[in-house]
């Protein structure tokens, strides 16, 4: 049995024109995992008040972003795709490596390996359209890698949607499965330590550590969500694998979105906090993003940014995401071989 590796993150506008974002924000913002306002309401506030005003605010920042990276890395197009795209091909090569140790039913890559690609939850290439692809070149299994560490109902559970839509249109239903998540394989806390060891030998460790994480409804958290559960268990793993005492770490989360309250403490109002109470310096680090992205490129590394600065403090450094780096890579292929028949985890 041919097996495909499929990696997926949350998606990109085409281009970053109010147009595409306008396209990619409705898709989006109309999944009912994302928002779960009743539907007839929800559409009501969103194409009445969100879509005809939102993506005029926020292409600018796109714009900003594309085709740039981190520290003079040169990015073409949406970041999130280009990272994404690393990704895919620095597993692929992994695998193809390692193709020995799989055998005969693994075989499904030009050079020996399982076949890797990725799809996007929203915009393109969607999941069922990749599904179909791969089988097209062989694949008769899949395994759906969520770039997401910690699970929630609002990214990976919407990755269960979408198989479960392939699966009741399938006449042949294809072997799928969907890793639901890795906030706390050692691999990944290990990758996250790292990033911040060799930011502090860079740079120096600053005065607080904030580990800012998307944010989701805290309400979800009540219905049995457990996003913020797998978020403190993440902070808490990488606290203690830098050897950070209490005092001198945070965890926060940023971008959330309408009136309703979302999980805390917030970031912005954080960082605030801490430039007035005379914080000097802080170390931003965003462990919920495998791939940087507006989130982090935009909205953390300049938006907050600015908010700790103008409220008195002094330095300011965003720790980049995971995105391509070697151990990160590492990692997905030992959380992938798991799953590939005639392998063996690495």
């Amino acid at each position: 049995m041919a097996h495909a590796i499929i990696l997926m993150n949350l998606g990109t506008p085409a281009e970053p024109t109010p147009g595409a974002v306008r396209a990619f924000l409705r898709e989006f913002l109309s999944d009912t995992r994302v928002v779960e306002i009743p539907k007839p309401v929800w559409q009501l506030i969103l194409n009445l008040f969100i879509l005809p005003l939102r993506p005029k605010r926020i292409a600018p920042a796109y714009q900003e972003i594309w085709n740039h990276g981190l520290d003079g890395e040169a990015v073409t197009g949406s970041p999130i795709v280009y990272y994404t795209r690393r990704q895919v091909d620095l597993l692929q090569e992994r695998l193809q490596a390692g193709a020995g140790e799989i055998g005969v039913e693994g075989e499904a890559g030009q050079d020996g390996g399982p076949l890797v690609a990725y799809a996007m939850t929203y915009g393109t290439p969607n999941l069922s359209e990749t599904v179909a692809r791969l089988q097209e070149e062989g694949a008769t299994g899949f395994t759906v890698l969520p770039l997401y560490p910690q699970y929630s109902a609002t990214t990976t559970g919407a990755i269960y949607d979408q198989v479960a839509r392939i699966i009741r249109k399938s006449r042949n239903v294809p072997d799928i499965s969907v890793v639901h998540d890795y906030w706390k394989h050692p691999r990944y806390i290990e990758a996250l330590a790292n990033t911040v060891r060799e930011h502090w030998d860079k740079h120096g460790a600053a005065e607080k550590l904030m580990m800012s994480f998307h944010g989701i409804p805290k309400a979800n958290t009540r219905k049995g969500d457990p996003y913020y559960e797998h978020c403190c268990g993440t902070a808490e793993r990488l606290a203690a694998a830098l050897g950070l005492p209490r005092e001198k770490w945070e965890i926060t989360f940023q971008s959330r979105f309408g009136k309703a309250e979302w999980l805390q403490p917030y970031t912005d109002k954080t960082l605030v906090e801490w430039g007035r109470s005379g914080v000097s310096s802080v170390d931003v680090i965003c462990p919920a993003f495998s791939a940087d992205c507006l989130e982090t490129l935009e909205e953390i590394a300049v938006e907050n940014r600015a908010n700790f600065i103008d409220a008195g403090g002094r330095e300011y450094r965003y720790i980049p995401a995971l995105n391509a780096r070697e151990d990160h890579i590492a990692m997905i292929e030992a959380i992938v071989r798991e799953r590939i028949p005639g392998t063996k985890a690495g």
